[in-house]
């Protein structure tokens, strides 16, 4: 049931690893709690491998940085893996034992030498060869991931060679070893759980399943359809072709947060009816409309599941206004006056339907429990149970009894879609900034008093490109892709390697996501938020 979409280990096995794989992450600025967790261990003797286009802040105490070219992580998993297996750097017994498909994952990695993936990704191949090697004969090694390996259009396949590199070498399943994806916002992994994913029930377990699903229509008394729904890409593509007329949207600014903005704003205009359920007027609710104000973080009762399957309560600190409802109350309100009544006293009462019909993961959590002891990691199926803090133990069970064996998902690696050219020189690659969440609808658009350093977005360039285009820091410039342009300042730093530019999404008054790439993984259909094709202008200041 707990597949490997969900992180193995706890945020406390950063402490206990020797080696720590950090892919795609600006840790200290998108998760700078667990930031500092990892700075404290690298004091304790973890080396942090920080494997990211940009110098970012992590690259201070990594004990080393592979600077790859954006888009590349297959071909240096690839390399690594053909380093392991060549260099007979795994347990057979443990291949035989736990796992399928090895001879094909094998032959796969045949042409990834490390002199073929230095060509693509840039790095040299004794450092892949370095890394491969100490990842592989650590005793304890974790990898932790976020955007920077998901939003490409190749995200899935990226991080089935993660889960592949942790198979192949048993660094899975055991304390200080494990694969953790930080994810991207607040209780995205409390989101997902509880069946926002259009191909899961609460309790993240497939609609296909019909033993599962059928618990779920006899307490709700409906026939769910068992068919998958479609992902957020899919439903804008029905918009366009006026398939979907109407969209109700809680808690998202896609407007400002999806790529080629122009062509979202475009569908969202298009759409017979728009309902935004928020709790800031934010860009795509002035396109609404109907807006529903919600209650937020600090105005409700429920519970938060952090990056590590970690369940915690979370408890009304201020009062509300009395005419705003919690979001469980408009739903139901909503459900009810469509036909199909749904009347909950408390969101506990729906926490503990949770707990009956997902008991595998959620059986021993009741509230009294969780305002106890603090937090509980699920799975934990009853009250006796203590909560699961690793995932996968049984690739480590001495027993001579067998589990069902892990099939290797060898994967190819493919350029980025929109590569730079003669016309495009230059390729940019998007993320976040210490102080600005998201688009700015829970920091400093909305909130006074909250003080950052960096008040404009930049754009971020090398000394190398800032001296042959004749620019400073400060210097106004034109970025322009295929999809459109915006005037942003320039910021020149040795974070970025020359050909390269860094910028984020926070600020609407330059609108990054004008110039990104309607382009999505098929699979899960995450866009490809950190590649595209642009070139720079500059523009004259006027007097």
């Amino acid at each position: 049931m707990f597949g490997s979409g969900f992180p193995t280990n706890t945020l406390e096995d950063f402490d206990k690893a020797e080696v720590l794989l950090l892919m795609g992450s600006n840790t200290t600025e998108a998760h700078p709690i667990i930031a500092n967790r990892m700075k404290k261990a690298v004091k304790s003797g973890l080396k942090i491998i920080v494997i990211d286009p940009r110098k970012i802040d992590m690259v201070k105490s990594s004990h080393r940085h592979l600077q790859i070219q954006v888009g590349s992580d297959i071909a240096l998993m690839n390399a690594m893996i053909h380093v392991i297996i060549n260099e007979e750097l795994y347990d057979p017994a443990f291949i035989s034992k736990h796992t399928v498909d090895f001879d094909t994952l094998k032959e796969q990695v045949k042409k990834y030498t490390p002199e073929y993936a230095a060509v693509i990704t840039g790095l040299s191949a004794q450092d892949i060869i370095d890394t491969a090697r100490e990842y592989a004969k650590a005793d304890k090694a974790m990898i932790a991931y976020t955007l920077g390996i998901t939003e490409h259009h190749c995200g899935v396949n990226n991080v089935f060679d993660v889960a592949n590199l942790a198979l192949l070498t048993g660094h899975i399943g055991k304390e200080g070893s494990g694969i953790m994806p930080l994810r991207g916002q607040n209780n995205v992994q409390g989101a997902g759980d509880m069946g926002c994913l259009p191909n899961q029930l609460p309790g993240a377990v497939s609609i296909t399943n019909d033993e599962y699903r059928g618990r779920f229509e006899k307490a709700w008394d409906v026939k769910i359809n068992p068919i998958a729904g479609d992902t957020q890409t899919r439903a804008f593509e029905k918009m366009e072709n006026g398939k979907v007329k109407a969209l109700y949207c809680i808690g998202e600014n896609p407007l400002m947060a999806d790529v080629h903005m122009n062509h979202t704003q475009k569908l969202l205009e298009k759409l017979d009816l728009l309902i935004v359920q928020d709790i800031f007027l934010t860009e795509t609710a002035k396109l609404a409309d109907v807006v529903l104000p919600a209650r937020s973080w600090g105005e409700v009762e429920g519970t938060y599941t952090n990056t590590d399957r970690r369940i915690q309560r979370v408890r009304k600190a201020v009062e509300p206004h009395p005419n705003i409802k919690d979001d469980w109350e408009i739903l139901c309100e909503i459900s009810t006056r469509m036909g199909y009544s749904m009347s909950y006293n408390s969101s506990e009462e729906i926490w503990d339907e949770m707990r009956s019909l997902a008991w595998e993961m959620y059986g021993g959590m009741p509230y009294s429990r969780l305002d106890r002891e603090y937090s509980v990691h699920y799975p934990c199926p009853d009250e006796s149970h203590p909560g699961t803090l690793i995932l996968h133990e049984r690739y480590h069970d001495q027993s001579e009894g067998s589990s069902k064996p892990s099939p290797f998902v060898p994967v190819m690696y493919t350029e980025p879609v929109e590569m730079p050219d003669e016309e495009y020189p230059f390729t940019l690659t998007t993320g976040r900034r210490y102080e600005s969440y998201n688009t700015h609808t829970q920091t400093t658009f909305y909130a006074s008093g909250v003080k950052i350093k960096q008040t404009e977005e930049t754009a971020d360039i090398h000394p190398d490109d800032a001296s042959k285009l004749g620019i400073e820091t400060d210097d106004l410039v034109e970025v322009s892709s295929r999809r459109g342009s915006v005037i942003v300042k320039v910021k020149v730093t040795d974070q970025v390697v020359p050909g390269l530019v860094f910028m984020s999404f926070h600020f609407s008054d330059v609108p990054t996501n004008v110039l990104t790439i309607n382009e999505f993984d098929p699979i899960s259909g995450t866009a490809e938020f950190k590649a595209c094709a642009v070139k720079l202008t500059p523009v004259k200041a006027a007097n």
